[in-house]
């Protein structure tokens, strides 16, 4: 039914509902559920207020009315006692219905959130009802539902939404069938959909509430881990696989002979993995994380080694020239024993050089291709591709890696890194068609950088303790924010910032990179740093993913209160690459919000990259991750929250996995409504009506 035929919609408020928040059916209505709920049995007084207080009932009666300002600044404010203080309420629109309808002589109840205001309380926009018609009313939880300024200036806020909710569920032809396979619902003890939707809107208890939610957010993530594991199952069952059947003697020659150091259990675990996928009959798609230092490259060598006993050839894609010549300076000396072929190719190597490397790849005898974008020219032919290996596969773009994947007629094994710290369940659901491999140990001896907090007052401090730094021979980033929407101001602040520490530092040679420069002006700076040409770097993010430079031992993260913790932790990864002790100082300004306060805690609280993440994720939702977005995955999670409700979100994976096992043909009568719901659902989330 379109929403339009609900008491108190129509046609204009139908338009402003489906351009507003999607919602076009009644089924889309009643999934539009409240982000909180008020206890209407809770009266506050006045007198009680405090600051940060969230919504709160009070119960008096109005005094005095006026309209105040002119034209946009025009505001209807009225006085509002219960005996124990006063409070101003304010109305910025609707001001002719609002002021006609208030009163003199009656007792009000009253739902906001209060704010100090020149001295004195001021809600804004409040709820506001006739007390003794609102005590008459069935329930003691009342919901609240997120609306938009332009949905508010046509009156129609959150009370509006849950009287034409309420409007909705009582239409008595209105039917929630559930589509969840009836053993599924019973063995996880979950409410019928019908009572969880109603509950939901119309609570009667707390109790009652936390079960319906429960139903619900079980609901999205076992519809969310359906799809992925049906798009996990279609793609392993689509490609027919290169078998890499024996570990032969290039792996087994350089783990013996001539690897440096042993590798962690993390790392033989994941090498694990990934030998068991190579030796199967399907394309490997799997997703390798592991933190800044963990040694995920090594890994890689030793994956491809484990081609290259199978006769095939391998390569690495880096997003950069300079993160590519880091893994050939690293790969190339630890294999030059094996007798093994390993080139680099980038858009520096041209002509006789670059010739040989193609006729080389072609033919066959090169064994491992590390290169940039130039490995996806079409020029670039394998004779045998057997893995390709993709650095912070986040940096390319989709049809970028089907380019490189289409480099052997049947399709090579695919590991694509990344050191950006995921938390494990949102890595599951992010990359439900990748497995996961995860590297949560870093290599011993390695030592953690010591993360301080220093206040723009400190800056003096600060400059004493890089001094002598710098008098000890450390070389330091100085690191500035670089954000889109502010780019000229920021790229000011650290030309700003560069000048200044140039007279600060005037003994000291400075280099300059940021990412208005062209890639080879930027790797030049790099390289100058790297080999001592300058003993401060002055940067903006672009070093985030970046060379090593083990003699960088100090960063300084300018307006840190600007990043995220996980780029926060990124960028702290650019140090302690080397045995010196290593310091980041995070520079913020005197005053900061408890968000912020927070989030610089955290990162002097600890190293761990995948407990950063959460935490970041905890303090700002999922976001984006890696570059994926949530409303990126294939199903819009309404209700569930991929960290917090992680406990739902295994059980509802292994449900999904159950359903799959017991109905690989997605034909059996007793799921027949749960396949159709999921073909429903679309990437927007908005869901089919609902009859």
């Amino acid at each position: 039914m379109d929403v339009k035929y609900i008491k108190g919609v129509g046609p204009i408020r139908a338009e402003l509902l489906n351009k507003e928040l999607g919602i076009r059916t009644v089924g889309d209505l009643l999934y539009h559920f409240p982000y909180r709920y008020i206890d209407r049995t809770e009266i506050h007084s006045i007198a009680q207020l405090m600051e940060d207080m969230p919504y709160v009932q009070l119960k008096g009666q109005i005094f005095d009315i006026v309209t105040e300002g002119e034209g946009r600044k025009k505001r209807l404010r009225a006085s509002f006692s219960d005996g124990t203080g006063w409070i101003d309420l304010v109305w910025f629109n609707q001001i002719k219905s609002i002021e006609k309808g208030l009163k003199y002589d009656k007792n009000y109840l009253l739902l906001g959130k209060p704010v100090m205001w020149n001295g004195r309380f001021s809600i804004a926009h409040p709820d506001i009802e006739d007390a003794d018609k609102v005590n008459a009313k069935d329930g003691t939880l009342q919901a609240l539902y997120h609306t938009t300024d332009r949905m508010k200036k046509s009156a129609l806020g959150s009370k509006q939404l849950q009287d034409i909710i309420s409007s909705a569920l009582d239409i008595g032809n209105i039917s929630l069938e559930d589509f969840l396979p009836s053993q599924l619902v019973k063995q996880h003890e979950l409410m019928s959909l019908d009572l969880a939707i109603r509950t939901l809107h119309r609570p009667t208890s707390a109790a009652l509430l936390a079960k319906a939610t429960n139903r619900m957010k079980f609901e999205e993530l076992f519809l969310l881990q359906l799809q992925l594991l049906k798009t996990a199952n279609a793609n392993s069952k689509k490609n027919i696989g290169l078998k890499c059947e024996r570990i032969g003697d290039y792996f087994y020659s350089f783990f013996y002979n001539y690897l440096p150091f042993s590798l962690t259990d993390a790392q033989k675990r994941v090498i694990r993995e990934i030998r068991a996928d190579m030796r199967g009959p399907y394309q490997m798609n799997r997703l390798l994380q592991g933190d800044v230092g963990s040694g995920k490259t090594i890994v890689a060598l030793l994956t491809c080694l484990i081609a290259i006993d199978n006769g095939y050839q391998t390569t690495i894609m880096a997003p950069t020239e300079i993160l590519a010549e880091q893994h050939y300076s690293l790969i190339s000396p630890l294999v030059k024993g094996l007798e093994i072929n390993v080139a680099l190719l980038t858009g520096n190597v041209k002509g006789a050089k670059r010739k040989e490397i193609l006729s080389q790849l072609k033919g066959g005898t090169l064994n491992i291709l590390i290169g940039t974008h130039a490995l996806i020219e079409p020029k670039v032919e394998f004779k045998n591709l057997g893995i390709a290996i993709i650095d912070e596969q986040h940096r390319f773009g989709v049809k970028q890696r089907a380019m490189l994947w289409s480099k052997n007629v049947c399709p090579p094994h695919i590991l694509v890194m990344t050191a950006t710290p995921i938390p494990r369940t949102l890595a599951m659901t992010v990359y439900g068609d990748l497995d996961v491999s995860i590297i949560d140990e870093l290599p011993p001896g390695r030592q953690p950088v010591t993360t301080l907090h220093y206040h723009e007052m400190d800056r003096q401090k600060l400059f004493e303790g890089i001094h002598y730094q710098l008098s000890m021979g450390v070389q330091v980033y100085f690191v500035y924010p670089l954000i889109a929407e502010s780019e000229k101001i920021d790229l000011k602040n650290l030309e700003e910032g560069y000048i200044n520490l140039q007279e600060v530092f005037s003994e000291y040679k400075i280099g300059k990179v940021h990412g208005k420069m062209l890639p080879a002006e930027k790797d030049e700076v790099m390289n100058d740093f790297k080999n001592g040409n300058y003993q401060i770097l002055v940067s903006t993010t672009v070093i985030e993913v970046g060379v090593n430079v083990p003699n960088a031992a100090v960063m300084v993260i300018e307006n840190a209160e600007r990043f995220g913790l996980s780029q926060l932790h990124q960028l702290r990864g650019r140090v302690g690459r080397g045995n010196l002790k290593s310091y980041c100082i995070l520079m913020t300004k005197d005053k900061l919000s408890e968000n912020t306060k927070r989030r610089i805690q955290v990162m002097t609280e600890t190293t761990d990259g995948f407990i950063i993440a959460e935490e970041d994720m905890r303090l700002r939702g999922p976001g984006d991750i890696d570059g994926t977005q949530q409303s990126g995955l294939p199903i819009n999670l309404k209700i569930a929250h991929l960290i917090k409700d992680v406990n739902i979100m295994e059980k509802a994976r292994n449900a999904a996995k159950q359903i799959l096992q017991a109905d690989p043909q997605y034909n059996l009568s007793a799921n027949s409504m749960l396949w159709k719901r999921l073909n429903e659902i679309k990437k927007d989330a908005v869901f089919s009506d609902i009859s």
